[in-house]
């Protein structure tokens, strides 16, 4: 996030320069930090809570967080944490490594090679945690 070009690398730059001015403590402050600290739902939970709640035949956990995701990638996959969580997700609700590369992959179309390619890096690092977590 060091492009002076990037609107948001520049204001991300900005908040960490304030947050380190107001407690000199938060400079080592990361985003990906602060994901670890949120856990992963069981499957069981996200259906509970996302999923078929208002129609027993609607559609399942997995296939909301694919679509989620997909429209996270449409969005110029901006916000990173989200998308590592929605994989981080969607994999624990069942979603194979082939299912998510795909649903990021079939967003190139609309949202562009660069946003496809920026989502599709954020969601390897989480495939790539899930796979040694694996072994």
């Amino acid at each position: 996030m060091t492009d002076a070009n990037n609107p948001f690398a520049m204001m991300m730059a900005q908040a960490q320069e304030m947050a380190k001015a107001l407690n000199p403590a938060l400079s080592g402050a990361s985003t990906q930090a602060m994901e670890n600290l949120w856990p992963t739902m069981t499957k069981d939970m996200m259906e509970m809570s996302f999923g078929k709640g208002a129609s027993k035949e609607g559609l399942d956990a997995k296939t909301r967080l694919l679509l989620t995701l997909a429209g996270l990638t449409m969005q110029g996959a901006q916000n990173e944490t989200q998308i590592r969580m929605t994989v981080r997700h969607a994999v624990e609700a069942g979603a194979t490594k082939d299912e998510v590369t795909e649903s990021i992959a079939q967003m190139s179309m609309f949202a562009g090679l660069p946003a496809m390619t920026r989502a599709m890096e954020f969601a390897n690092e989480v495939l790539q945690v899930s796979k040694e977590a694996q072994t």
